[in-house]
């Protein structure tokens, strides 16, 4: 099976990065619609929260605020886009260069209604941890 890359896939992309590495949460959120759900390790650790998914934007744009003050400040590199069926996963570096991976369900006016982000370990040679065979 082929999946193709869409030009607009690798534009929604770039833009989703540019978005991050502005610092600007109101052009972040302007991916999502307003009830989506956010699921990331992250949210256990930074927001107490045992489940780790969020929903809607006023509780993510809370938990996505404590990211965007944290130092050194976030700033991603696109390093790869796949595509699936209503959603996209994208692959960048991260603070620490560390690998991330987001998983991102769309709708038909390609709006983020579910996302889910995937953290690599810091002291992996490539992505996630590292594994001995």
């Amino acid at each position: 099976m082929k999946t193709t890359l869409e030009p607009w896939m690798l534009h929604f992309a770039e833009e989703w990065i540019a978005a991050w590495n502005s610092h600007d949460l109101d052009r972040i959120l302007a991916h999502y619609v307003d009830d989506f759900e956010m699921s990331s390790p992250l949210i256990v650790e930074r927001m107490s929260e045992p489940s780790g998914t969020l929903r809607g934007k006023a509780a993510v744009r809370a938990y996505w605020a404590k990211g965007l003050a944290l130092a050194p400040p976030i700033k991603f590199e696109l390093l790869a886009v796949h595509a699936g069926v209503n959603r996209l996963g994208l692959v960048y570096r991260s603070v620490g260069r560390r690998f991330g991976i987001e998983i991102l369900t769309l709708n038909e006016a390609r709006r983020v209604t579910h996302g889910v982000a995937l953290h690599g370990d810091a002291d992996a040679e490539g992505f996630g941890a590292s594994v001995s065979r």
